[in-house]
C-alpha cells in the first residue's frame, strides 16, 4: 500500500503575492512528506483555470521537488497529450531527464485536459483531442526505448532521429492514466497500465471501479499494451483534514471541498464564482444541503453531485475530514476496496497551511505506520500449531 500526495496548487488570492506563498508552503509540505514516509509527491496539469489550479508546469514542479529530497517519489498525475499543449517527443525527453537526475523517481501518467478553457488555450477542442492523445500515448514508450524514432501518424509526424536521455528506469517509468468513468477503466485496464481515480467517490464506488479495472487488465491483449511495463495499480483519490478538533477539521473540510467542486462547476459548466466565507459547520452543511440538487460538475470526466456522502450523517466514516481515527477508519475502507495507493488531497483552495501541515504530520506519524504495521504483520510467518 502506498500513500501519496497530489498536487493542484489551489488558491482563493490570485494576486502574485498570495501565489508565491502558496507555492512555498508547497515546498514546505512536501519536505514534511518526504520526512514523515509519504511515497511520492503527484501533480496535476492545468491551464487557464483561475483559482481552481495553478500547477500548469508540473514538470517544474516536480524538477524541483526531485532535486530538494532523496527518497520520495515524483508522479504526473497527468501529463497532458494533446500535441500542441506537450509535443510527444519533448514530454519523452522532459520524463527520461527527470527520471536520470531522480535515479529513477518517476511515474508518468497520461490524459488530455479536461475543458474547452484549457484546449482552447492551446488552439484545440476537447471533443477533438481523444485521437490525439491515444496517438501519443503509444508512441512515447517507444521514443523511450528506442535510440531512433519514425513516425507517421495522423496527427504527429517525426522525421528519422535519435531522442535523448532515455529514461534512468528500464525499459522506462511506470505509466498511468488519469480514470474516473467506466470507460476509462476499461481503457486502462485494457492497455496494461495503472489507474488513478480521480474523484470525489466513497469506498463502495472506488470498489465498483476496482472490479472493472481489474477484469480489464487481466483479459487485455498484448496488441493493447501501451509501453513495455505492465503496470497493475489502482490509486483512490482521498481528501483529507486531520486535526485534534474533529469539528474544526469537518468544517474546514467540507469548505475546501465546497470551494474544489464549485471551481470546477464554474470552469467546466459556467457557474458562479467559488465560495470562500469561513463558514460555521451548521452552515456549511446547510449550503452543502440546498446544493446537492444542483451543484452538479465534472473532475476530469467524472460527474460529481453532491448526495448524502458528503451531507449525511457525519458521524458515519464517509470522508478523512476529522481525527487521525477517522482517517484510519476510511483509508481501511478505501484499502478493502481494492486501492493500492491512496492519493491524499490536502491543499484546497480555502485549507490554511497550518491544517495542511497538521493534517501531514497527522498522517506521517500515526497512519502511515497503522497501515504499514498491519502490512507487516500480515506478512511475518505464522506461528506452526503443534
Amino acid at each position: 500500500m502506498k500513500f501519496s500526495i497530489i498536487y493542484e496548487a489551489q488558491l482563493t488570492d490570485t494576486s502574485r503575492e498570495s501565489e508565491h506563498q502558496m507555492f512555498q508552503d508547497m515546498i514546505e509540505q512536501v519536505k514534511l512528506a518526504e520526512e514523515l514516509g509519504f511515497d511520492c509527491i503527484w501533480a496535476v496539469e492545468h491551464h487557464a483555470l483561475t483559482q481552481y489550479a495553478h500547477m500548469s508546469a508540473p514538470e517544474t514542479f516536480l524538477a524541483f521537488v526531485a532535486g530538494m529530497t532523496k527518497r520520495i517519489h515524483v508522479g504526473h498525475g497527468v501529463v497532458c497529450l494533446p500535441y500542441k499543449m506537450n509535443h510527444p517527443a519533448k514530454v519523452a525527453e522532459r520524463v527520461a531527464m527527470l527520471d536520470q537526475l531522480s535515479n529513477g523517481r518517476v511515474h508518468f501518467g497520461v490524459g488530455k485536459g479536461g475543458t474547452d478553457t484549457e484546449a482552447g488555450l492551446f488552439g484545440h477542442k476537447v471533443s477533438e483531442i481523444g485521437p490525439m492523445v491515444d496517438e501519443a500515448m503509444y508512441l512515447i514508450p517507444k521514443i523511450f526505448v528506442n535510440e531512433e524514432i519514425e513516425h507517421e501518424g495522423e496527427y504527429i509526424q517525426i522525421p528519422r532521429r535519435a531522442v535523448w536521455p532515455k529514461p534512468y528506469q528500464d525499459p522506462h517509468p511506470p505509466m498511468y492514466m488519469a480514470c474516473s468513468r467506466e470507460d476509462s477503466l476499461l481503457t486502462a485496464g485494457e492497455r496494461g497500465i495503472g489507474a488513478l481515480v480521480m474523484g470525489f467517490t466513497g469506498p463502495e464506488e472506488i470498489a465498483r471501479k476496482n472490479k472493472i479495472y481489474r477484469d480489464a487488465f487481466a483479459n487485455r491483449k498484448p496488441e493493447d499494451q501501451v509501453g513495455f511495463r505492465p503496470t497493475q495499480h489502482l490509486a483512490a483519490l482521498c481528501p483529507a483534514v486531520i486535526l485534534e478538533d474533529r469539528d474544526q477539521a469537518r468544517r474546514m473540510g467540507l469548505r475546501g471541498q465546497r470551494f474544489f467542486i464549485q471551481a470546477i462547476e464554474h470552469f467546466y459548466r459556467g457557474g458562479p464564482a467559488p465560495v470562500i466565507e469561513d463558514l460555521s459547520f451548521d452552515e456549511q452543511m446547510a449550503l452543502l444541503e440546498k446544493d446537492k440538487e444542483n451543484l452538479v460538475t465534472y473532475l476530469g470526466e467524472e460527474k460529481i453531485e453532491i448526495t448524502d456522502l458528503q451531507t449525511g450523517n457525519y458521524h458515519v466514516e464517509q470522508d478523512a475530514y476529522g481525527t487521525i481515527d477517522n482517517a484510519i477508519n476510511y483509508v481501511q475502507r478505501l484499502v478493502n476496496s481494492g486501492a493500492d495507493e491512496i492519493l491524499f488531497l490536502v491543499q484546497m483552495g480555502t485549507i490554511p497551511h497550518w491544517a495542511i501541515m497538521e493534517t501531514i504530520r497527522n498522517l506521517g506519524e500515526t497512519l502511515i505506520p497503522h497501515f504499514r504495521n498491519q502490512a507487516e504483520a500480515a506478512a511475518a510467518p505464522q506461528p506452526q500449531v503443534a
